[in-house]
């Protein structure tokens, strides 16, 4: 007998982990929902701006790195140089608390809009944490971060950048937060940029950075 209740007992408990679990998802997908309707992104100079005719509809606080690799230079020396694309986790605030709703790195563009060859080594990648869907994105322009930029104030920091969607696909289930973003801004960079340090050949280093991505998708 009390093999079989401390059976139930579990699966009780299991069933509540479940339950709570599915709440803080519905939640997560209210509160991205919700912000959706409300995301205003700060002026950017027109360098980044992004085309009329999409509005933002989603903002994440990614915390990530950017590689580098120390490479002989032509004049004999050495000079670090950018080898991969940044890798990041962006959240979004729930509860006072930061949640995961993206993840940042590269990959094959599965889904290339019509026109576009897709390169073998992969396209900067924005996958949704929530459904899986995902967005191809190439860069159009930067700009060097300058005080006397609100949107991009700190000097010394990775570019900010407009980015273009060269693909999209929806997730194994349908889902489709990411699946219709035309554009993305990254702004408010902090870190992320070459390092200053000398180098020998084949180093490497992550340095770390944070920024704001907004996500854009057209108005029709």
């Amino acid at each position: 007998m009390s093999y079989n209740i401390g059976r139930q007992t579990i699966k009780t408990a299991r069933v509540r982990s479940l339950f709570a679990a599915a709440l803080v998802l519905a939640c997560a997908f209210g509160t991205v929902n919700h912000a959706a309707a409300q995301v205003t992104p700060p002026p950017v100079p027109d360098t980044i701006a992004v085309q009329a005719g999409n509005s933002a509809y989603l903002v994440g606080h990614a915390f990530g790195s950017q590689g580098y690799t120390c490479l002989p230079t032509s004049t004999g020396g050495t000079a670090w140089n950018p080898t991969a694309r940044p890798e990041a986790t962006l959240f979004t605030d729930l509860f006072g608390a930061q949640f995961q709703i993206i993840t940042h790195f590269q990959s094959i563009n599965e889904n290339p809009k019509p026109g576009i060859v897709p390169p073998l080594s992969g396209n900067a990648t924005w996958q949704s944490s929530l459904d899986s869907s995902r967005v191809w994105a190439v860069r159009v322009n930067g700009i060097n971060p300058d005080p006397n930029v609100a949107s991009c104030p700190n000097s010394g920091s990775i570019q900010c950048l407009l980015l273009q969607s060269v693909g999209n696909k929806k997730g194994p289930t349908g889902g489709s937060l990411l699946f219709k973003t035309t554009f993305i801004q990254r702004l408010n960079t902090n870190g992320g940029a070459v390092p200053t340090s000398a180098c020998t050949v084949g180093q490497t280093q992550l340095v770390p950075y944070t920024a704001d991505y907004y996500f854009f998708r057209a108005d029709n």
